[in-house]
């Protein structure tokens, strides 16, 4: 099979699998995350092939919505690759991008075990679509789905949080800004990807005072 049939068959896959899923993890971010690879993958030295698999199946079955059970996304991604008849070292390697993406990772005490550039840019590709305009309507769409306030003055964020309380957390959507969202523009690793969270970032933190202000009837 040729590489373009590859990712024809994947993205097909990825569409099926993921119909009816919550809008901040469904087709379209996938999608996003995908031409974010592409345009970063430009100035970086990788193996587009794996990037562009990586990308799309980074998410095709997110541990947050199989009761944390983290295997089963590199499960499924392994099922399907191997089915296309691709290389077993490309699929070990697309399997580790997906076990290693999520920041919760990033809180881990001993780090994360495995790197390379294709992680790096696909990472950073899924990190940029968490900031800006879409990570902040992502945010309220997921915080939406599980229920969760907007915001409680009363409730600080954590900012010290391990990875298993991060799995577990269940703060108010605007916590999440400073437990993760605001940290990300210094957690990218490529250029391309440095330089475009810049403006996402400043964005999140215009929006974060507008909040503010209209939450306390300030404007």
């Amino acid at each position: 099979m040729n590489q373009d049939t590859l990712i024809n068959q994947t993205i097909a896959f990825v569409k099926e699998t993921l119909k009816g899923a919550e809008g901040g993890h469904d087709w379209f971010h996938i999608e996003r995350v995908y031409k974010n690879a592409l345009l970063i993958a430009k100035e970086e030295q990788v193996d587009l092939l794996i990037v562009s698999l990586g990308a799309l199946l980074h998410d095709i079955a997110d541990a947050k919505f199989y009761d944390g059970d983290e295997e089963v996304g590199p499960a499924k991604a392994r099922t399907f690759l191997e089915k296309q008849g691709v290389d077993s070292l490309i699929i070990d390697h697309i399997t580790n991008i997906i076990k290693h993406i999520s920041y919760k990772n990033s809180l881990e005490k001993n780090g994360v075990a495995f790197s390379s550039p294709e992680l790096a840019v696909v990472q950073d590709a899924d990190r940029l679509d968490a900031i800006g305009a879409v990570g902040i309507a992502r945010c309220f769409n997921y915080g939406g789905f599980k229920n969760r306030a907007l915001y409680d003055p009363q409730i600080k964020p954590n900012l010290t949080m391990t990875k298993e309380a991060y799995k577990k957390s269940d703060s108010p959507t605007i916590n999440h800004f400073y437990e993760k969202l605001l940290l990300l523009k210094d957690q990218m690793n490529t250029a391309t990807a440095k330089k475009i969270a810049e403006e996402r970032h400043a964005f999140m933190e215009t929006f974060l005072q507008q909040f503010y202000d209209e939450w306390n009837g300030v404007k």
